[in-house]
């Protein structure tokens, strides 16, 4: 499989596409101005505890609170709020050597919000999702810093490794180089791009994370409530931490500075894989050139075609997402069991990346075609399950129930991205109505009689296909009608290329009169 990130610069933010042999299967926008986006770390103000939900509203700088549960508390909270009090104030040049910071008790996972956020202190939070509609973003307490191989995790001294890593020697070796170089109180787990990799590669990723947290302490020093403390890096920069590897062939930019960033940032991580980097300057629009356009107008629609003749309708409600498998007039045998097998195993597929693509969330029920055999039901859940093995959202999939429906649960990390692939029509403008037929007919009588008048003779009318039909059929048609009422011969024209409201008229010479 072949990768390629294509960004898109434009006045108003960034837009990022991922392709995967071709195909589009992430994009991503990223405002000029955008604020909280996940990861970022906020200085905030507890405004209000609702112990009936066991959790807090927080004040980070949105127009509406921010959501922090007891869940999202992290067991380290006690630690956080008072390692938030202590760094803002801070009067020393060099700042606390957070080695020494001496950790607070955890606290229990069944416990009570106004037990552990009582008095409404400052503290510092992660953001967990965006703000979405009409909610403010959601708050997490379990602070985490990316790295390429390493995720650091303050308060604690605890190692883990990616379960993605099979090999137990190399777990073991991982590990243990860990657990050497790590200070302490920051726990790591290691990531599954670290597998292979040398001590120097490992310690200068978690150096680059201690220095980030020593960044955090500096920038909460003085800070006063609501602040932003830390961003997390750009859109692009976190894919490609995310998912540089050897499949990574070709990386396209259309503005010299954000070419520039990515290449040092690339230079950073992965060395021998900067020449993948190239700056586009074209005068085509990038995404026109890459076949992204067409791709995204294809994929975003309510109904999504698929090459053999099969199709999805995907359908939002306010509880889940619906998305049902038509067959079209897809027949691979005269098997009605295996025709269903195909066309699900095609529409898995689909879904699988429409998922990535529009980042849906939630509850994601699926309606395939009915099958009978057992042993079909389930090819076609594996089928799902590896087809969904790419996504980087926490995700699970469900066995299909005798109704024929599959359950998909899948995190949402982000708005559901949503893009109007629908245009306004020429002939109603967008309002839905166009003029009645017998309105229509009466205003071409009342232009065909004034160029009567004005001594046109041997006119054309050219007229959609519908409205010709309707103008010439029936004894005596419309037509005749006008033939013998202005007493010269009239033509009418059918043209596909006019909107169904329109019409014009043609001399004898077949030039266009213009009213």
């Amino acid at each position: 499989m072949t990768k390629e990130l294509i960004i898109n610069v434009l006045p108003q933010g960034v837009d990022i596409a991922l392709l995967e042999d071709k195909k589009l299967v992430e994009l991503h926008s990223e405002k000029a101005d955008a604020n909280f986006a996940v990861g970022d770390l906020y200085l905030g103000k507890v405004k209000k505890l609702i112990p009936g939900l066991n959790a807090a509203f927080v004040d980070v700088g949105f127009e509406k609170d921010a959501f922090l549960h007891y869940t999202d508390l992290s067991p380290y909270v006690r630690s956080i709020l008072k390692f938030t009090h202590t760094a803002m104030n801070d009067k020393s040049e060099q700042g606390a050597d957070f080695t020494k910071f001496q950790v607070e008790p955890e606290i229990i996972k069944t416990g009570k919000i106004t037990e552990v956020l009582n008095g409404r202190p400052n503290i510092l939070v992660q953001i967990l999702k965006e703000p979405i509609a009409a909610k403010g973003p959601r708050l997490s307490c379990e602070l985490s810093l990316a790295g390429r191989f390493v995720v650091v995790t303050p308060f604690n001294d605890i190692v883990a490794v990616s379960r993605k890593i099979h090999s137990s020697d190399e777990r073991k070796r991982l590990q243990k180089l860990i657990e050497a170089i790590k200070p302490k109180n920051l726990g790591v787990i290691v990531r599954t791009a670290a597998e292979g990799k040398h001590t120097a590669e490992m310690h200068e990723d978690l150096l680059s994370l201690v220095a980030t947290w020593k960044t955090i302490q500096t920038n909460l020093k003085g800070a006063v409530p609501p602040a932003k403390i830390l961003s997390e890096q750009g859109k692009a920069a976190s894919i490609l931490r995310d998912l540089l590897n050897d499949d990574f062939n070709r990386i396209v930019v259309n503005d010299k500075n954000i070419f520039a960033d990515t290449r040092n940032y690339i230079q950073r991580i992965s060395p021998d894989k900067t020449d993948i980097v190239s700056y586009y300057n074209n005068g085509t629009p990038i995404f026109d050139n890459f076949g992204i356009t067409k791709q995204v107008k294809a994929a975003f629609g309510k109904t999504v075609n698929l090459p053999s003749g099969a199709y999805l309708i995907i359908e939002h409600t306010e509880a889940l997402h619906v998305i049902d498998v038509n067959s079209g007039y897809k027949s691979v045998s005269n098997n009605q069991e295996q025709n269903a097998l195909e066309t699900n195993l095609e529409a898995a597929e689909e879904i699988a990346r429409q998922l990535r693509l529009r980042d849906l969330g939630g509850i994601i029920v699926v309606d395939f075609i009915d099958m009978k055999l057992l042993e079909n039901k389930k090819k076609l859940a594996d089928a799902m399950d590896q087809f969904m093995r790419t996504d980087r959202a926490k995700h699970a999939v469900l066995a299909i129930t005798k109704f024929g429906l599959m359950q998909i649960t899948r995190q949402r990390m982000k708005p559901e991205m949503n893009i109007n692939t629908s245009e306004v029509c020429p002939s109603c403008q967008g309002t839905g109505k166009i003029s009645s037929t017998l309105i229509l007919e009466d205003e071409i009588a009342k232009n065909l009689s004034y160029l009567i008048m004005q001594k046109h003779k041997g006119m054309t009318i050219e007229v959609h296909p519908i409205l010709y039909t309707y103008l010439t059929s029936g004894f005596p048609s419309r037509r005749l009608k006008w033939r013998w009422k202005y007493k010269q011969k009239i033509k009418i024209k059918p043209n596909s290329n006019n909107y169904l409201t329109e019409f014009r008229f043609f001399d004898e010479q077949d030039e266009e009169i213009k009213l």
